[in-house]
């Protein structure tokens, strides 16, 4: 028995290194628009290596072996948005700043978005997380100054020289002004979305970011993140989005408090503890 076990851990030690890492790649790409290409991407890879198992397909399997780096090369390809964005937030994690900095800065936002909403000017308000986005967009102006309503309104008040464009905002100041964000390649959007909603899809593709939007010709906000648009929300729903994203209220739950807490499904007579 000690000899099995002795045997057996390293495989054992292989399989959850492996689950590990694909469940924290597919919770990643969750929500992305990189997600149904994932799904389609293993489903086929799996079909095909279990056809050549069961069926002992010699000349498939060949070929699967043989092509297996141009197929690892493929998916780094197609993928490399996602995969950079990834790797920028592991590397970037001192960047998250204190619970309530994080909230006045989700307040100033909101205010400057219900006033330019109800002035009817349009406007895109990128909000930086982990990935720089003066390495991804066109920069525009320097701005480097606080942060404010005011100062927002001013920025997209029409006969400004700098309204057109994208704003960032890197934690509570405003770095640049009259950005060019990269649009979106999806054909399945609306016709009657306009540059500025297209733009700030596009660049939720490419970053982190969290893209707040202001239709000048509805008065609605919306928002962008992970290349979902969501459009002619509240600011009390704003508020919760903002929260949810840029302010960590608690430990995000673990592989093994998950397993636990699907087994307590079926098992309700089981304590669910915190992980």
């Amino acid at each position: 028995m000690i000899e099995i076990l002795m045997n057996s851990w390293r495989p054992a030690l292989e399989v959850l290194i492996l689950a590990f890492g694909i469940y924290h790649v597919l919770n990643f790409m969750r929500g992305t628009r990189g997600a149904p290409v994932v799904t389609g991407f293993i489903v086929v890879l799996l079909g095909l290596t279990l056809l050549t198992v069961v069926l002992d397909l010699v000349v498939l399997r060949w070929l699967m072996a043989t092509f297996f780096v141009f197929i690892a090369m493929a998916f780094l390809v197609i993928f490399q948005p996602e995969m950079r964005r990834m790797f920028a937030q592991l590397g970037n994690q001192s960047m998250f700043q204190a619970q309530h900095q994080q909230r006045e800065n989700i307040e100033v936002v909101i205010e400057a978005a219900e006033n330019l909403a109800e002035a009817r000017i349009g406007a895109v308000i990128a909000m930086e997380r982990t990935i720089q986005l003066p390495e991804v967009v066109e920069v525009g102006i320097v701005v480097d100054c606080e942060a404010t309503p005011e100062m927002l309104e001013t920025i997209f008040f029409p006969n400004n020289a700098i309204h057109d464009g994208g704003v960032i905002i890197r934690g509570d100041r405003i770095t640049h002004a009259a950005c060019i964000f990269p649009l979106t390649n999806q054909t399945n959007l609306s016709k009657t979305l306009g540059t500025r909603h297209r733009c700030s899809i596009g660049l939720s593709e490419e970053t982190d970011a969290a893209v707040v939007v202001i239709s000048e010709e509805t008065a609605s906000i919306g928002y962008a993140y992970k290349g979902q648009l969501t459009r002619n929300v509240t600011p009390q729903e704003l508020r919760s989005f903002l929260s949810s994203v840029l302010v960590s209220r608690r430990r995000p739950k673990t592989l093994g408090f998950r397993i636990r807490q699907s087994l307590a499904k079926h098992f309700p007579s089981w304590t669910l503890g915190d992980s």
